[in-house]
Order: C-alpha cells, then structure tokens, then sequence
C-alpha cells in the first residue's frame, strides 16, 4: 500500500473519530439539557398544583410557602458545595448522584401523605439540585471548547435556565388538570431515568481537582450565608421588612457572606477562588444573571395571578400563554450567543437585550380588568421573551468561560446561586411592593366592591411590573459599564475538552 493511500486512510479514519467525537458532544448536550430543564422547572411545577395539595394534606395558608420555600433554600444554600464536589470527586458520579437524589426525593414528595413529608421531600430534592446543577453546567464548560459549538450549546442550555420556569408553570397545569397534583412531583423520575441512562453511556468521569481538598469553614460560611439570605427575603413575604426574622437573617447572611470572602483570600483550598469573581466580564456575568432572576418573577408570578384570576384562564391555558415567550427566547438565545456576541460583543448585546426586556415590562403595565391577552399580554411576552434571551444565555457562557479547569464546577455553582437568589430576592422584594399597592389603592374606597377590588389586583400587578422594568433599566447600565468593550477571545487556558 502506498504511503499516499496510508496517509489518507489516517485522515479519514481521524474525521470519522472527530466526527463521532462531536456527534457525543451534541448527544451530552441532550442530557444535560434534561437534568438541566427537571431542576429548574422544579422552581415552578408545584406553584400551580400548590391549592390541590393542600387540599388533599390540609395544611394551613400560612405554611404553603414552604413547599416553595424549602426546595429554594436547600438548593441554594448547597450550590457551591456541590460546585466543588464536582470538580473534587468527578463531574459524573456527581451529575448521576445528583439525578438519582433527585428521582428519589421527587417520588417521596408524590408519596407524601402530610404536610412534614412533602416539605422533607422538597428539601431533599433542593439538595439533589445542589449536585446536579453545576455539574452539568461545568460538564457543558468542560465538553464545548471551540467557539462556534459552545456558543450553539449555551444558548440551548441558557435557553432553558431562562424558559424552564414558564414550562413548569404549563406542565403543572396540564398535570394537576389531567391527573393529580402528585404527578408534578412523579414526572421527575421518568425525566431523571432518560437523564441518568444518557449519562451513565455518555459521560468520562473527569476530575480536574482531585488533588484539592474540600474548603469547610468556606462551605460552611457560604452556605450559612446563602441560607440567611434566601430564607430573610422568603420571611419578607410572610413577615414585614421589619420584623427580625426578616432583617436579622439578612444582616446575618450578608455578615457570613462577607466573612466568606475573607476567608477565601486566606484558605489553602478555597471553596471559591475569588480570581473567578474579579475578571471583569465574568463578574458583570453573574450581576447579569441576578438581575435577569430578580426580574423575570415579575413575569412568571404575577402575569400568572392576572391570567387565572382576571381572565379566568385554567392552570393549562395560563401555561400554554406563556409559549410565545418561551418561542422568543430560545430564537433569540441562538442568535445571540451564535451570532450577535461573537460580532458585537456582550458590551453592545447585552445591554440591548436588557433595554428590550425593559420596555416589554414597562409596556405589561397597560394591562386592565377588561383587557384580552392577544393585545395587552402577547406582544408585551414576545418582546420580554426576546430581550431575556439576548441576555441570559451569553451572560451563562461568559461567566463560566475562560476558568480553569479544576474551577468550572464551582463557577456553574456560582451563576446558579446567582439565579436563585436573584429570585428570591425578586420575589420577596415584588410581592411586597404589590401588596403595599393594592392596600394603598384600597385606601378610602368601597372594598367590598367586586370593581374595586379587581382594579386593586390590578394596580398590584403595574406596580410588580414597572419594578421589575426597573430592574431590567438597572440591568441595562451595570452591563454597559461593566463589560470590555469588543468580541470576547477563546482562552487558551480554558477549561479543555473531555477526551470521548
């Protein structure tokens, strides 16, 4: 055989290995999508079955928020420490761990047969949630090293950390009116079975800070921290600002938090190395990705009183309204990571995709007690869907690229923590401002009128609505300033590709 046909039998067979070496990538990106859409729309599913099971156990209005609460708090408190474990123990046995934890905790909390049950249940599945998330966002960070592909796999997965909440509001709905509301919890572990076959056959266990030791008084003082903070804005709901259990865990969390970071410019291992906060677009990264949590509740969680209560649509309908948002942000994920950023960079796209959110809550504010969804609400979701979808997704990619190996599972913990507690605080903050809305507008009028009272919800909701926009205006500033101006380069010393 000549050396020529040799030569060239080398290079087919080296594209078919590159080629089938792509084709896992893709198939990798399937599953973490998977685990990644059963994490997030957990935030959301149980909301819309919430009356049904309380009917069924009989537990009191006054504890409903912890079915909530405690899926929120466990998840968030742990993210960082599930972040390391990662990176410690092996991006696979803790992404399989994660899904089994979570199939576990989700058919226990279908299962409950009391109130105590179902909040274990959802804390254990917080606690799954801890392991999962950033082992399958640093899996994504780990396996997409060439611009182009990782681009096309974060506006997916960015996609879906922005959309997940909306999906779980529509399959809560379709669940709780088609079954039961222990359905919600059930379907978990038919999506966790697809999630942990795909990655038993797809994943390497890589473990890039095998040589590290794992950080306690950090794991414990953000975790304390992060608990403290979460947990005094969920109180600020239940509780008003002024009482201690909402602003004496707030002072607490933030007093952890700051020990924390003096902690880790001294620890030998530090649980989060502060080089991956101070890079100046990583940094308005995660800002980026608090704001966008914060913000987007003013969405999910009034638009969904006003669909239910104010246009009478059922759980199902409310779900199937909130589509064209979610059509619109993953149109816009694609564009952004795959085509805008690389031209523009994130200096000029993010703070339009902010601006554009903006203006989409602002025009949400036009709703009234006779409006219709196709003219007060559709358009109004399209361009809130398109400017979030301009922002999440790149923001995702440019706070996890560029780390170091040994820290990507603890960078994917940290934008997920950013996530959640940007909701928490999002929630705690709107909800509080609509209720003060509505009690004000009460004021000096006839409240046992049907009228007034609906025009009550109503300013609530504007009130929730031109917050969150200022949020987004917010948003829209802190990126313009913050990022570098130009295209972000591939760092050389990034996190390198899994070998298949």
């Amino acid at each position: 055989m000549s050396q020529k046909t040799l030569t060239e039998d080398t290079r087919s067979g080296a594209g078919e290995a590159q080629s089938a070496s792509s084709s896992k990538r893709w198939w990798i990106l399937a599953i973490v999508a998977v685990a990644q859409l059963m994490v997030v729309l957990d935030a959301t599913i149980v909301n819309i079955a919430l009356p049904s099971a309380q009917k069924d156990l009989g537990f009191s209005d006054g504890n409903r928020q912890w079915i909530v609460t405690a899926y929120a708090l466990a998840f968030a408190s742990l993210l960082l420490l599930g972040g390391r474990i990662a990176d410690l123990f092996g991006r696979k046995t803790a992404f399989l761990a994660g899904v089994v934890g979570f199939a576990a905790a989700s058919a226990l909390g279908g299962a409950a047969t009391s109130f105590e049950m179902l909040v274990t249940a959802r804390a254990l599945q917080g606690v799954a949630g801890a392991l999962l998330a950033p082992a399958a966002l640093s899996l994504l960070n780990t396996t997409f090293t060439d611009a182009r592909e990782r681009a096309r796999a974060f506006s997916v997965y960015g996609a879906i950390a922005g959309a997940g909440g909306a999906v779980g509001l529509l399959l809560g709905g379709v669940l709780t009116d088609a079954f039961d509301w222990r359905w919600t919890l059930y379907v978990n572990v038919a999506i966790a079975f697809v999630a942990f076959a795909g990655g038993w056959v797809l994943l390497s266990n890589h473990r890039d800070a095998a040589g590290s030791k794992l950080d306690v008084p950090g794991t414990v003082l953000v975790a304390g921290g992060l608990f403290s903070l979460v947990y005094g804005f969920s109180n600020a709901e239940t509780h008003d600002w002024s009482s201690p259990q909402t602003w004496g865990f707030l002072i607490v969390g933030v007093v952890l938090l700051a020990a924390f970071a003096w902690w880790q410019n001294r620890a030998a291992h530090p649980l989060l190395p502060l080089r991956i906060l101070l890079d100046r677009d990583r940094g308005a990264s995660f800002l980026a990705v608090l704001i966008t949590g914060a913000g987007m509740f003013g969405v999910f969680l009034f638009l969904t009183y006003y669909l239910q209560l104010n246009l009478g649509f059922s759980p199902t309908k409310t779900g199937v309204a909130f589509l064209p948002m979610i059509g619109a942000l993953m149109v816009m994920a694609q564009l952004g990571t795959t085509m805008l950023v690389p031209r523009l960079g994130p200096k000029v796209v993010i703070p339009l995709g902010f601006a554009i959110a903006m203006v989409g809550m602002a025009w949400l504010t036009d709703i009234g007690t006779s409006s219709s969804y196709a003219t007060h609400v559709l358009p109004q979701l399209i361009v809130i869907g398109a400017g979030l979808g301009m922002v999440m997704p790149p923001a995702m990619q440019l706070a996890t690229g560029g780390v170091a190996a040994e820290d990507a599972g603890v960078a994917s913990a940290t934008v997920n923590a950013m996530q959640q507690v940007g909701g928490s605080i999002g929630t705690a903050l709107l909800n509080t401002l609509a209720a003060s809305a509505a009690t004000d507008y009460l004021a000096g009028k006839d409240a046992s009128s049907k009228l007034v009272q609906a025009q009550a919800t109503i300013e609530s909701y504007t009130t929730a609505f031109w917050w969150s926009a200022g949020f987004f205006a917010a948003g829209t500033v802190i990126a313009f300033v913050l990022y570098r101006r130009g295209v972000p380069q591939q760092d050389v010393d990034a996190a390198p590709v899994v070998h298949m």
